[in-house]
């Protein structure tokens, strides 16, 4: 009789099985990395990339990630992303559910005034309506494609200020089939000849949407010649390039979001950070034990030196350098210094077009429509019954209300809701509502 003998198999390392994974796990491993977007604020989550600031690495499949993680943006959940695919005109032409006529040669069309995140949103809701509206969007900058919170975050990450940009406003352009005038000022809304004259042309709407955000508040103390406000990636990128390579001296006016924000990061990156502000505490909105007081015990490792209770009184330069006089008499030196003093929306064009004023830009709660029919407004620049909408998360909503509105689609009002904000002090982020 013929006895077969088993050959010997290797004993697996400690802890380690020789078990093949399942044909599911290995097919998902192998898979193409998918991307998903926040459907409150747009931001696009990557697999890829991964979310290593939430605890995602690079890698990390959409199916894995725990249903309490947050929106790096906005804040909100899991549940509020969908599947993406960045579109292209032939998705977008093939997605249209009316039929819209194309648009006679020379219509007039709709003029977005702003190519940050609300003016872009804005031109991708347009555009997944109507294949052949005409569209011009008009910026006073590049127009480059990026997200704003990562000015905060930059440093923390190791990102250069050139590699901030997702897209380049011209290839935005080119890929929405718009028209981009870049590095131009809206200067006059005409609305008896529905014109808005341009420092490059006037230029003829047929819908107007104001997406041109809002600008830095400074105190009379703060000459705007003296101090940074980092309101845009170009200010940004001019910053860091100041700043160079060798730890400064920076005093940081304002601990509200985006100064603790700006002082967490430029101490990671190596600088010594004054920051100032007339609270007693940084995040003063929130009350001190949910915002202040956890963010000044992950400070005590960095950089930052946090002086509550005191008000600039003035701000000269001195020997190359800066020195800033408070009214109860401190002094600080500094190398560089920014300015995080609120925001404050720019009123020449509603003034030009006289439209209704409350805080900015009052626009109504459902449509965003202004107080003239043919002009919508958007983003950091309006105003809902006297109250200002400057936070990411309402933006994609908005865009689509107006988009909607314009194009006759199916309503899709605008809701205002209580914003949950992600404040990213990668040193201890927080989510305070």
């Amino acid at each position: 009789m013929n006895t077969f003998l088993a050959e010997p198999q290797p004993t697996p390392p400690f802890g380690l099985s020789l078990s093949k994974p399942s044909p599911d796990v290995a097919e998902a491993a192998l898979a193409p990395y998918q991307q998903y977007i926040c459907d409150a604020c747009g931001y696009i989550y990557n697999e890829a990339d991964g979310d290593p600031d939430g605890g995602l690495p690079p890698g990390t499949r959409y199916a894995d990630i725990p249903d309490d993680w947050a929106c790096p943006l906005c804040g909100v959940t899991k549940a509020d992303f969908s599947p993406y695919t960045p579109p292209s005109l032939d998705a977008l032409r093939a997605g249209i559910t009316h039929s819209a006529p194309v648009a006679a040669r020379g219509a007039a069309g709709v003029v977005i005034v702003g190519a940050g995140r609300a003016g872009w949103q804005m031109a991708e809701a347009l555009r997944a309506l109507d294949a052949h509206l005409p569209i011009t969007v008009v910026t006073n900058c590049a127009g480059d494609v990026y997200d704003k919170p990562m000015l905060s975050i930059a440093m923390a990450r190791g990102l250069a200020p050139e590699s901030l940009a997702r897209e380049r406003g011209t290839d935005a352009a080119a890929r929405l089939r718009v028209r981009l005038l870049a590095h131009t000022q809206a200067v006059r809304i005409c609305t008896d000849t529905r014109t808005l004259r341009t420092t490059r042309g006037t230029l003829k709407y047929d819908r107007l949407v104001l997406a041109h955000g809002a600008q830095a508040a400074l105190p009379p103390a703060l000459p705007a010649e003296l101090c940074w406000r980092i309101n845009h990636l170009g200010a940004y990128q001019r910053l860091r390039a100041a700043l160079g390579d060798s730890p400064r001296d920076v005093v940081i006016v304002g601990a509200g979001l985006i100064g603790s924000e700006l002082a967490n990061d430029l101490a990671l990156g190596g600088h010594r950070i004054t920051l100032l502000d007339v609270q007693a505490a940084p995040l003063a909105r929130w009350p001190a034990e949910q915002a202040g007081a956890p963010l000044l015990d992950a400070w005590k490792d960095l950089a930052i030196r946090f002086v509550g209770g005191v008000q600039v009184a003035q701000l000269e330069q001195v020997a190359g350098r800066y020195r800033l006089t408070t009214t109860c008499g401190q002094r600080f030196a500094a190398d560089q210094v920014i300015a995080a003093t609120g925001l404050q929306t720019p009123p020449r064009l509603a003034e030009s077009a006289q439209l209704a004023w409350h805080n900015g830009i009052a626009v109504d709660a459902a449509t965003l429509r202004t107080s003239n029919d043919r002009i919508h407004a958007m983003g950091d620049c309006i105003a809902i019954d006297g109250q200002p909408s400057r936070f990411i998360e309402p933006i994609g909503r908005q865009a689509r209300a107006i988009a909607a509105h314009i194009c006759g689609a199916s309503p899709a009002p605008y809701e205002p809701r209580a914003a949950v904000v992600r404040v990213k002090t990668t040193s201890r982020p927080l989510t305070l509502h």
